[in-house]
């Protein structure tokens, strides 16, 4: 399987004006809201853009207007960064395998699911399918070796091909390669700085992957089964 291309990393400059900004009291007001299945709910100040933050886990999502931060941190997980340039609407999502099956809750970190999911909140919100554009992030190789299961290029040849097959505009990614990745996601502007993590978060970060699947394979094997008539 060859490799596909990558792009090169967003820097961001410091002569630029605020992406984000912290507004009193809308952290509470985040918190406040309903939380639908897979919807993220860890809000923070984020230090870096001192700004109002969300922070997305593995098989979570998040959909916003307004000019906050999304971040998450990458190995060989993907995150799609969904923006409607009409609707000033955008969200990411975080899904560690291309495709399985498991509860409501776990479902996100699949894929197919953790798209569908982020799709529909963004037309919940206003957003509509024919101005969608994308940008993909993740996929790293985090155990290398020509007999190691690249579960990152598996992640990012499905988050390509499904959004050519769903019409998509794909205007941006930055995948592949061997480094974990902290992500940035500005949904009022659609705006994206990525930040690849030194040799020495590698281990960290293949640490919280690695306990993050072993969660998924628990709730599988504890799924109760019901008799059919």
């Amino acid at each position: 399987m060859s490799q596909l291309p990558t792009s090169p990393v967003a820097e961001p400059s410091r002569t630029e004006p605020a992406l984000a900004r912290v507004v009193p009291g809308r952290i509470e007001r985040l918190r406040a809201l309903p939380r639908v299945d897979g919807q993220a709910n860890f809000f923070y100040r984020e230090v870096v853009f001192n700004a109002d933050a969300v922070r997305i886990m593995p098989g979570e999502f998040f959909v916003h207007g307004e000019d906050i931060v999304i971040t998450t941190t990458l190995g060989s997980c993907i995150a799609a960064c969904l923006w409607d340039r009409q609707a000033q609407i955008g969200g990411m999502n975080h899904f560690m395998l291309p495709g399985g099956s498991g509860s409501a809750p776990d479902a996100g970190r699949y894929g197919i699911e953790a798209m569908e999911r982020l799709i529909n909140a963004l037309l919940r919100q206003g957003a509509t399918r024919r101005t969608l554009e994308a940008k993909l992030f993740g996929g790293a190789a985090m155990i290398p070796g020509p007999g190691s299961l690249n579960v990152g290029e598996r992640n990012t040849r499905f988050a390509i091909d499904y959004l050519r097959d769903h019409e998509i505009t794909l205007i941006s990614k930055d995948v592949l390669g061997s480094s974990p990745r902290k992500v940035c996601f500005f949904p009022q502007t659609g705006r994206v700085m990525v930040r690849r993590l030194p040799p020495t978060q590698h281990n960290l970060v293949l640490a919280l992957e690695r306990e993050a699947r072993r969660k998924v394979s628990s709730s599988l094997s504890t799924t109760s089964f019901a008799d059919l008539p």
